[in-house]
């Protein structure tokens, strides 16, 4: 599980405010949970979350000392481009980012809950499209909904999966999902308080890509 518990994201202020610094040296790590998934197919997402990453990134290193905080670069953008914000700059990027986080949280919790196929336990495809559905099936136009489609079908097996999340090392599978729910805690508060932000900053948009 090295690859989640060698980059984990940081405890949370009692405001739950996300240091723009912090997160995104967490975040720049996660493009490399689709190479797990083992199929090319993923790399849609994992491009779309590199380039979100990307234009905050730009955005955060204009003004670091200005832009402290996320919520300090969406307020900052909903005061600069009123009639834009907040389909603009990093607050479209966080928008997009924060809905592909979501669909490696609700996977990895389905995995760590034990959600399984009766037939086929080796296969995380229900785990897989309950993160879709949840995560990302609504914001996807039908082409993308087919692309997701053929990447289900081309999903490894949960036992490759877990060995590619350990950086290949043979590691059993409870203690694999151990290590999941433990980076699970601070990742699933970050991700949870950037839509909280969002809901509170009206700053939510439901349009397909």
């Amino acid at each position: 599980m090295a690859l989640l518990l060698d980059n984990q994201f940081k405890d949370l202020p009692p405001d739950k405010a996300i240091d723009t610094k912090l997160f995104l040296e967490a975040v720049s790590h996660i493009p490399q949970f689709f190479d797990c998934l083992g199929s090319n197919v993923f790399s849609v997402i994992k491009s779309d979350i590199n380039g979100n990453i990307t234009k905050i990134r730009a955005v955060y290193m204009k003004d670091p000392a200005k832009y402290v905080t996320l919520q300090d670069i969406v307020e900052a953008e909903r005061e600069a481009h009123a009639a834009e914000w907040p389909k603009v700059g990093a607050t479209l990027a966080l928008m997009w980012l924060k809905r592909g986080l979501r669909f490696i949280q609700i996977l990895l919790q389905s995995l760590a809950d034990g959600e399984r196929e009766e037939n086929n336990p080796n296969l995380i495809r229900v785990n897989i499209t309950r993160a879709y559905e949840q995560a990302l099936k609504r914001y996807h136009g039908w082409i993308v909904q087919k692309i997701f489609h053929v990447a289900l079908h081309a999903a490894p097996y949960k036992s490759n999966f877990l060995k590619a999340l350990s950086k290949g090392e043979e590691v059993k599978e409870e203690d694999c999902l151990a290590n999941v729910r433990q980076f699970l805690v601070n990742y699933t508060a970050t991700v949870d308080a950037i839509y909280e932000m969002y809901t509170n900053l009206k700053a939510e948009l439901d349009y397909t890509a």
